[in-house]
């Protein structure tokens, strides 16, 4: 990319408001609520596994153990893609969880994010996004801490 192409790119996103990602993620998005229209029980379970198979290892790594525990700890969750990544719905069809992969958005770290329909409330503060670069014993217990809470 010359750096005439490398302006170019950053007047866009600077007109828009929006980066490159950002855009793609939207678009993504789109496909996805046409495609949901006319999902068969489990599309949203093989999506799902296409995109985390589509990820750079440590991330894939890191996904998959997320899924396994998802399935195992909140069988009620239904797994779907969300602006392009993996996530979990409530039978309603609302997002509860996600998990960001550190590619999708350039960043150093991927996430495990958690949306407003998630029971995490305690006080008048929390978190609701959490930065992975590792899942170890330690990392899965709390991580299955905040799913049981987050659907309880």
């Amino acid at each position: 990319m010359t750096a005439k192409s490398r302006r170019n790119e950053r007047a866009r996103d600077s007109e828009s408001g929006f980066t490159a990602e950002e855009r793609a993620a939207m678009k993504e998005a789109v496909r996805e609520r046409r495609a949901r229209s006319r999902a068969k029980p489990g599309d949203g379970e093989r999506d799902v596994l296409a995109k985390i198979a589509a990820m750079e290892p440590s991330d894939r790594v890191m996904a998959q153990r997320l899924h396994a525990i998802m399935k195992a700890h909140a069988p009620g969750l239904i797994p779907r893609t969300w602006y392009g990544m993996p996530a979990y719905a409530n039978p309603e069809g609302q997002v509860v969880c996600y998990f960001r992969d550190a590619r999708k958005f350039k960043t150093r770290y991927a996430t495990l994010g958690f949306s407003d329909e998630a029971h995490l409330d305690a006080g008048r503060l929390w978190p609701t996004e959490f930065a992975l670069q590792e899942l170890g014993p330690e990392e899965e217990a709390q991580i299955v801490a905040l799913v049981r809470k987050a659907v309880s």
